[in-house]
């Protein structure tokens, strides 16, 4: 028989949006004045897995003029029922690679195992509850519909070389009803949630460690078909607004 999926997986729907991005808000001690890019998101419906790519550019111009541009493509494919990830990402600094994340990962009750072939050959055991984006995202919006305010587990989502992080999401202002979406028709029939997702490295202890510094946050309207909306990307100096310009529907093979 084929492996359950997580219940929640039939109101995902399958995707292509494309965001604009822009600065938000600078730290004081921070030389950033501007910010803009794009990043284009794709979820395909792959029957008894989720094929996911990510795509991202982003030119931030610091005060003294000087313009940087950076890009990433990350791809993963993750089984519906929770239990593999095949993972890679690659990230461009004014067109030379700075980093190359690849590999797989299994997850099982006890945690699992991570295997990188990118940047080195090495296994790293993944800690008990785990859980890989998708499963992410769904728990996420099935804790807001149940009118939680606080999910926390172990995400391991195959960006980073460091292994599973620590994640908090806070969901505030509760489940909101479907309300028109005039520019984006296709989400006027959702109810949505907004939340904020804290990443913590895991030596610092995120989950319930209290005094740690999150290395990444960010806040989205997470729509209950898995689409997202008002991102605000938290990258330390500065944050980037990410607006959804269009989302497509990528009709399911299966």
């Amino acid at each position: 028989p084929a492996p359950a999926k997580e219940p929640g997986h039939e109101r995902m729907l399958a995707h292509r949006a494309a965001y604009r991005l822009s600065l938000d808000s600078v730290r004081d001690n921070s030389g950033v004045v501007q910010a803009q890019g794009i990043m284009l998101f794709e979820v395909v419906d792959a029957c008894e897995a989720w094929a996911v790519r990510q795509r991202f550019t982003l030119i931030v111009e610091d005060r003294d003029g000087n313009a940087i541009e950076t890009s990433s493509d990350y791809a993963t494919l993750e089984a519906k029922d929770g239990s593999r990830l095949r993972f890679s990402l690659t990230q461009i600094t004014e067109g030379a690679v700075t980093s190359r994340v690849a590999g797989t990962a299994e997850v099982t009750p006890e945690g699992g195992v991570i295997r990188y072939t990118l940047p080195d050959a090495v296994e790293e055991p993944l800690p008990p509850g785990t859980i890989l984006p998708m499963i992410h995202t769904i728990r996420s919006l099935a804790a807001a519909r149940e009118g939680r305010r606080i999910y926390a587990a172990p995400l391991f989502d195959g960006t980073s070389a460091d292994g599973a992080q620590d994640t908090t999401t806070i969901i505030s202002g509760g489940w909101l009803a479907p309300q028109p979406h005039p520019r984006i028709p296709l989400l006027s029939s959702q109810g949505s949630a907004r939340m904020r997702i804290a990443f913590f490295d895991r030596d610092q202890g995120g989950q319930g460690g209290g005094a740690a510094t999150p290395s990444y946050e960010v806040s989205l309207r997470y729509y209950e078909n898995g689409v997202a909306d008002e991102l605000k990307m938290d990258f330390g100096d500065f944050t980037v607004d990410g607006r959804l310009m269009e989302l497509q529907e990528i009709p399911s093979p299966c």
